[in-house]
């Protein structure tokens, strides 16, 4: 098969809808097919080429809501790329972004077969986008096919209360290759990680979405005794990236010189009766490590916590399904479904908002770490049982042969 992929953007730091196509396109590739991937690509350095990809890089960006930049003939050739090109499919990955707002007009004269992948619908209950979601009902029924990751969140559901019939659902995962159990795993003497603690751990970059003060505020709520927790992302939001780092070192000044993250040495009037720590009780760490050294986090992590504001289908809790670490996470997107398809994790209490963000309740959910934590039993039969379901049901391979096997199925609808 002759297929094109469009994604926003096709780089590392383009988070977490680059490895869903990078995983799928690789794959298929391999597999024998013939693969053109659109998208802003800037950072083409980052990609790994390790099988025959044809790049196309477009100099767009933007979407229909907010309008699109673009230099010299960029949407043109798009629109070339995809009317005049002979793929026998076309896939257009996540909505409210350019690679896939420009093919909605111009559906109705692409030949190929059409499929959607609408990642979640972040922006559905925002004024800005009433609009765009009105449109979308229409555009949607002109795919041949629109590919859920839940069988339960916004994009599906509001397909269906439109009436919308070619639906199908394919899960994100994790990959069976990158998280092979690391051979020699030296991450807590690199990031001097002492040996008896705890380690709980949260991947996600700094958008100011991930969750990431939520997650501190539980930690430092908790009452568990010798811990760390590992904040890992890239920095996309410098607010949140430097938040974040003011934070840990506050706390861990305090913890180091008097053994109590609530006692403040430079309030007026307050003499010093601290000590300093010989070991700091607890630490919070904010690193921007290279994926070798995330996955083996993830192998040593004791617990990964995620009470992310809002997702679609995170590859993160497949991730930890694969690496056998148990998992709380915020009701985010579809958390839920993949705590029950895994079996590796528990859903904090959510407050959910009108406009589609949620967030959890603190003291709630540091009970929540705290009781699990204290159940070494029942963290071992998650870690069990969702690694074992990970690997017969959510490793990349498998779910690039059920795409593979849709675009094989749908072209046989012509014949």
């Amino acid at each position: 098969m002759k297929i094109l992929h469009s994604v926003e953007n096709y780089s590392i730091s383009g988070g977490g809808m680059y490895e869903v196509v990078r995983q799928i396109s690789e794959r298929l590739a391999g597999f024998g097919h013939e693969i053109t991937i659109a998208s802003n690509s800037t950072y083409l350095n980052e990609i790994s080429q390790s099988r025959a990809i044809n790049i196309r890089n477009f100099d767009i960006k933007g979407g229909f809501a907010q309008g699109y930049i673009s230099s010299g003939n960029a949407i043109k050739e798009y629109e070339d790329l995809l009317l005049l090109n002979e793929f026998d499919i076309v896939t257009n990955f996540a909505a409210q972004q350019w690679a896939t707002d420009l093919a909605f007009p111009v559906l109705s004269k692409i030949t190929a077969k059409k499929v959607f992948v609408p990642t979640g619908f972040s922006g559905l209950f925002l004024p800005q986008y009433k609009d765009y979601f009105e449109k979308m009902m229409y555009w949607m029924k002109q795919y041949d096919m629109n590919v859920f990751l839940s069988n339960n969140y916004r994009d599906i559901n509001y397909a269906r209360e439109n009436k919308i019939q070619k639906i199908c659902i394919i899960p994100n995962g994790a990959s069976a290759e990158e998280f092979a159990k690391p051979k020699d795993n030296d991450i807590r003497s690199t990031l001097c990680i002492p040996l008896d603690h705890t380690l709980i751990l949260l991947v996600g970059s700094h958008t100011g979405y991930k969750g990431h003060a939520e997650a501190i505020r539980i930690f430092k709520a908790s009452k568990i005794k010798k811990a760390t927790m590992l904040i890992i992302g890239n920095i996309v939001d410098a607010k949140c990236h430097k938040q974040c780092r003011h934070t840990a070192r506050s706390f861990n000044f305090l913890e180091k010189i008097t053994g109590d993250p609530k006692y403040n040495p430079f309030k007026k009037g307050k003499k010093n009766n601290g000590y300093i720590a010989d070991n700091m009780n607890k630490q919070i760490l904010i690193r921007n490590l290279k994926r070798s050294d995330t996955v083996k986090a993830y192998h040593e992590a004791d617990l990964f916590l995620f009470p992310s504001n809002i997702e679609c289908s995170p590859i993160v809790l497949f991730e930890c399904a694969a690496s056998g670490t148990p998992f709380l996470s915020s009701d985010a997107g579809n958390a839920s479904e993949i705590a029950r398809w895994t079996g590796g994790g528990m859903i904090l209490p959510t407050i959910h908002k009108n406009n589609g963000f949620c967030t959890v309740n603190i003291k709630e959910s540091a009970a929540m770490l705290d009781a699990l934590m204290a159940d070494h039993v029942k963290r071992s039969e998650m870690a069990n049982t969702s690694y074992l379901r990970w690997k017969e049901n959510y490793t990349w391979e498998k779910i690039a042969m059920d795409y593979e096997r849709l675009y094989l199925d749908l072209i046989k609808t012509n014949d």
